[in-house]
């Protein structure tokens, strides 16, 4: 099986969205990665979907771990 380079992303398995655990900041932050990609770092819910939105993706539903996958606690957990 061929190993994907970079940025080629059509063979990526799991969840589009990966959201990373809460990471020490002012204010704190956990990065988001899509696809396999990390595309920014996310301080609340509402950036996760942004992110997603600039990725190209147009329906979010936070709550499908078929879609999100949180790490380190969920979908309301953004402080250490």
């Amino acid at each position: 099986m061929p190993v994907p380079q970079a940025g080629d992303m059509s063979d990526y398995a799991g969840p589009s969205i990966v959201v990373s655990p809460v990471s020490l900041g002012d204010p704190p932050f956990r990065v988001v990665q899509i696809r396999g990609e990390t595309v920014g770092v996310a301080h609340d819910m509402l950036d996760v979907i942004r992110l997603a939105h600039h990725a190209g993706l147009k329906h979010v539903d936070l709550d499908d771990p078929e879609v999100v996958r949180w790490v380190g606690g969920g979908k309301y957990k953004w402080a250490p």
